[in-house]
């Protein structure tokens, strides 16, 4: 066999040879009912890593399909990276971009890791635990995402009893002497249910369901719950024929035992998103306890167990079961926000907020369903609908209730977006959504913001700094421009204006080595002042204002260029200018334009009597004036007197000097003064 001679004289950490391991993977992969190219990419998935087997050999012998299945788990332990974490997302990454073209790479790669854990007895303590924390982060909630709950359970299960075996220990233990003195309930209960079902002529099979000890102690850690609080439930499943039965097996149930208000959920009706579905009730039980009960038909049941893998039909005319159609629309959607993310790290982090186990289902105004991460905003539901509805964003209506787009949404609200043609994203909604998707966008919208700043402000640094030496971009002969910027390792004129306004590159210099390919000497010409550089306030892709003296348009300012953060925007008056000057090919003339835009921040110290109900009248005249607030705090309290400082947000100098006004008004205020001075 392939497989065998090419791992031939190879073992694993346990001393057996090395081909138990891929055969063992591909038999877990024939329990699911694979298909034949699934096997044998399983039995040859080390191969490519571990050994001299080539990608065209497996061509050659088997077909492209399979070479592609087999790359698509390949990890890039041959590619260079600047740390283990970098390495490891890089090949996760690589893998969930193979398994968008095909979802059996993640089948595979699923049952390596399965197989893994359940073989992770012979790693050494420190990586035992590292691998069954990647388990639980990230393997386990990709089955379940992909509804794969048998795979998922064992796999919580055995990452929870390598990390942490004496808490999984004493769980487990409790679980069966829990079950011990339960059982006569458990099949009085039982026994209820197949006579009720039987009496109405339902064609099913009951059986009973134990929670998992991860599944106890997650919710005991996440819930601040006891173990006695988790076990106080009888849980059933009962599965019928088809969805009729379901809806009529509901009934019955609910004639046996009284149902408890609000606990029913229909996921027949409203599928979740990985595919999953099923009748959920709570009744109130016999002996004091509630019962859960699942109710579905027998495919149902399949897709819950297997997901993906149930009924496996790939690129045929058989239609797909949800849970497939489910999961290639969402590796779709990893392959559109792939695109808009560079950094693998980046990526993966946005993979992880993807796979959240509880979501919120949301209805469009024509009644479609969209499904969300738990905590959703309005804005997480206008990227869902369509990137150019998110970025346009300007409120939401919520069951026709007008909401900011900031607020979480919950099941069942119809939603509706109210756009503008001049919103677009700020750097804020990065902390209002949850979404992958939306975040994504979002930055993928700033980092273009951002370039298009650059390059405008880059430009006109560099025209100022060839200005002042009698020269001028367009008198740089094209062949001279584009052999400096070949020199230089850029592609295109806009990189080197970016870096510019960056401060990445000092424009002066530019300017200098411009002339100098031009053929020309920079100190041959005389230097001469040129108009400051304005600014408009819109700039802020690339420019930012110092904390350290809050600028106004009004204040006399200047520009100083930070290595990759661009123009930091100080006053004159600024405390840290002398340190400034001391660099002068780092500052940059700049003035503020006539039309100047936007709200800027400044600090009030605000002296006040130490009354009741001082903080809320300060607030309520600043309000008044059209300012907002973004912060106070106390600097300074005794017995009779208190300093305020408040972080406002104003237009101009001239606002500024109204809300001070409007603050000096009133009675129990006896200092206002911008801060610092």
């Amino acid at each position: 066999m392939i497989g065998a001679r090419a791992h031939e004289g190879q073992t694993r950490k346990s001393g057996e040879p090395y081909i138990t391991h891929p055969v063992a993977v591909a038999r877990i992969l024939a329990e699911l009912g694979m298909d034949a190219e699934t096997i044998i990419a399983a039995i040859l998935h080390d191969t490519l890593e571990d050994t001299a087997l080539s990608a065209a050999e497996i061509t050659d012998t088997f077909s492209v399909t399979v070479a592609e299945l087999v790359d698509g788990v390949t990890k890039l332990d041959k590619v260079r990276f600047r740390s283990r974490q970098e390495a490891a997302a890089e090949s996760f990454r690589k893998m969930l971009l193979a398994m968008a073209r095909d979802l059996r790479v993640i089948l595979i790669k699923l049952a390596d890791r399965l197989h893994n854990m359940r073989t992770l007895g012979s790693m050494e303590p420190e990586a035992r635990r590292r691998i069954a924390r990647e388990t639980l982060d990230i393997y386990a909630p990709i089955a379940q995402r992909l509804g794969m709950n048998r795979f998922r359970l064992e796999l919580q299960d055995l990452g929870f009893r390598s990390l942490y075996p004496d808490r999984h220990r004493i769980i487990a233990g409790r679980i069966r002497t829990v079950l011990g003195n339960r059982r006569e309930a458990m099949l009085r209960i039982e026994e209820a249910l197949n006579a009720r079902l039987d009496a109405e002529g339902i064609g099913h099979r009951v059986g009973s369901r134990i929670k998992s000890p991860y599944s106890i102690y997650s919710k005991m850690q996440s819930d601040n719950r006891s173990f006695a609080q988790v076990m106080d439930v009888y849980g059933f499943r009962v599965v019928v024929a088809d969805v009729r039965d379901c809806y009529h097996a509901l009934g019955a149930v609910h004639a046996l035992y009284k149902p408890l208000d609000g606990r029913f959920k229909d996921f027949i009706a409203i599928p979740k998103v990985n595919g999953y579905q099923s009748l959920h009730t709570v009744l109130f039980g016999p002996f004091g306890a509630p019962i859960e009960i699942q109710i579905r038909t027998e495919d149902m049941d399949a897709v819950a167990e297997r997901g993906v893998a149930a009924h496996w039909v790939y690129k045929t005319d058989a239609p797909a079961n949800s849970a497939q159609s489910r999961a290639r629309e969402w590796v779709s959607g990893l392959v559109d926000r792939e695109t808009q993310t560079p950094s693998s790290l980046e990526f993966i982090e946005n993979v992880k907020v993807d796979l959240f186990p509880d979501e919120v289902y949301l209805f469009t105004p024509r009644g479609e369903i969209m499904s969300l991460p738990r905590n959703a905003t309005a804005l997480d539901f206008a990227y869902a609908v369509h990137t150019d509805v998110g970025d346009h964003a300007v409120a939401a209506r919520a069951d026709k209730k007008l909401i900011p787009l900031r607020t979480p949404l919950t099941s069942g609200q119809t939603v509706e977006i109210v756009t503008a043609p001049s919103a677009a994203p700020t750097p804020q909604w990065l902390d209002w959504v949850v979404s992958s998707r939306a975040r994504t966008a979002i930055r993928h919208h700033l980092k273009r913001l951002q370039h298009e700043d650059a390059v405008d402000f880059g430009h006109r640094m560099l025209d100022r700094a060839l200005d002042e030496v009698e020269s001028s971009l367009e008198a740089i002969p094209r062949d001279v421009l584009d052999r400096y910027l070949g020199e230089q390792k850029y592609k295109r004129l806009e990189e080197l204006l970016a870096d510019i306004a960056l401060g990445n590159r000092v424009a002066e210099a530019v300017a200098g080595q411009l002339l100098v390919a031009r053929g020309e000497h920079p100190h041959a010409v005389r230097a001469r002042k040129s108009e400051k550089i304005l600014i408009s306030g819109t700039e802020r892709g690339v420019l930012s204002f110092g904390n350290c003296c809050h600028p106004l348009p009004g204040d006399e300012i200047m520009g100083y260029l930070s290595a990759g953060k661009g123009i930091v925007v100080h006053r004159m008056e600024c405390p840290n200018v002398p340190e400034f000057r001391k660099h002068p090919e780092r500052c940059v003339e700049i003035a503020w334009a006539p039309d100047v835009q936007g709200d800027y921040r400044v600090e009030l110290r605000i002296e006040v009597s130490n009354k009741p109900g001082v903080l809320a009248q300060v607030a309520a005249a600043v309000a008044d004036t059209g300012s907002n607030i973004e912060n106070v705090e106390y600097k300074e309290r005794d017995l009779s007197t208190a300093s305020l400082l408040f972080t406002i947000e104003v237009r101009d100098r001239r606002h500024l000097a109204h809300v001070m006004r409007g603050v000096r008004r009133l009675q129990v205020v006896t200092g206002v003064k911008r801060y610092p001075v």
